[in-house]
């Protein structure tokens, strides 16, 4: 079946105190009225430029990365800045280039491993996962692999489903990594800085339609010493009756379907989840206990998603809290067609995510119209 799929946990309605939908949570940081705007992929070459001055040791090695400057640009200006040492160009062999990148881990260096798309990875799969993830572990905590693996991952537009795949599940299901997903500028900029600095294997899973939009930074993002912590969501949007959680770019596609529906009375209080592995449980529970519905949104598979993971983290923790089944919108459950129109209804729009949060609320008022 084409098409978006959504799907619908149930549970038991039951009511709260007023108490219990007070519950506070983190504001989102608001930013100042003569905030700077900074691309998504200026904030990428920016963080980037900042941590190889800092540390000697950071260096960047992938196709294309020194005399074309990046596949989009993102290491624009660092070959002539650093040099050949520092910045490395190589043959198309992701299973070669990444081993060498977790080998030069193991020996105390910080490699940031670009795939030109995360499609790619898969020839590297082995490093990533047996070579880098299972080292510190299997070496009683002697081997350190502090390595970031980074690129565009998920759809693009018209390339077909060999390079349309999210591999956020992919890469969260295995112990051993921290994966990443950056949505606005300042996720990139201060993730970015975070996962160089960790002293971890990090999957860094950007997102090539964002590569050139703008959003507002703060001159405490800008500061040289700016990071975020792993493992942290951010509330975007405060509101009191549904949760909507998403990451990447369609956090975009959530806050426009908030506005959408704050239209017709809902107010959907949104999370950026920016971090995978770990994730936030404890601000998405706090939320959907305020809230008491829950719409999650990927544009990846729908079976074992991320969305399927944080359902299970909401029914086991805030089950009694649930006034409607948990709403769940991904990626239709098929290889990505190429054609355009097939392209656009095999993952998730705003409208999808407009008529799950609808069908919580309405869905919940009925039946304690009934009750």
């Amino acid at each position: 079946m084409l098409g978006v799929i959504w799907q619908r946990v149930a549970c038991r309605c039951v009511s709260t105190s007023n108490l219990e939908r007070g519950m506070k949570v983190v504001a989102p940081r608001a930013f100042s009225s003569t905030a700077k705007e900074m691309t998504v992929r200026e904030a990428l070459n920016s963080a980037l430029d900042e941590e190889m001055s800092a540390d000697p040791k950071v260096f960047l090695m992938g196709e294309e990365v020194g005399e074309y400057q990046g596949a989009y640009k993102i290491s624009k200006g660092l070959l002539e800045k650093y040099g050949p040492d520092r910045v490395v160009d190589t043959p198309i062999t992701e299973a070669g280039f990444t081993g060498i990148g977790v080998g030069a881990a193991y020996y105390g260096l910080r490699p940031v491993i670009e795939f030109m798309t995360f499609n790619f990875s898969m020839q590297a799969i082995d490093h990533i996962i047996n070579s880098a993830a299972k080292s510190n572990y299997m070496s009683a905590g002697q081997i350190s692999v502090p390595i970031v693996f980074r690129g565009p991952n998920g759809a693009a537009a018209g390339v077909g489903a060999q390079h349309s795949q999210c591999y956020a599940a992919w890469y969260a299901s295995c112990p051993g990594l921290k994966v990443l997903a950056p949505y606005s500028s300042e996720d990139a900029r201060g993730l970015m800085k975070a996962a160089i600095r960790d002293p971890d294997p990090v999957v860094f899973l950007e997102n090539e339609l964002l590569y050139g939009e703008s959003f507002p930074v703060s001159a405490e993002t800008l500061d040289s010493s700016f990071c975020l912590p792993i493992g942290k969501a951010k509330i975007e949007r405060e509101g009191n009756d549904v949760t909507i959680t998403a990451f990447s770019k369609m956090v975009g596609y959530a806050l426009q379907a908030a506005e959408i529906l704050t239209k017709e009375g809902i107010s959907a209080e949104v999370i950026n989840l920016r971090s995978i592995r770990p994730l936030d449980r404890s601000t998405i529970n706090a939320s959907v206990r305020k809230t008491n519905r829950l719409v999650t949104v990927e544009e990846g598979f729908p079976q074992h998603g991320i969305g399927a993971e944080i359902c299970a983290s909401v029914l086991e923790d805030s089950f009694e809290y649930l006034d409607a089944p948990v709403e769940r919108i991904a990626g239709a459950d098929v290889p990505m067609p190429y054609a355009a129109n097939l392209e656009r209804i095999s993952v998730p729009q705003v409208e999808d995510i407009v008529r799950a949060a609808k069908r919580s609320c309405y869905k919940s008022s009925s039946l304690a119209a009934t009750a």
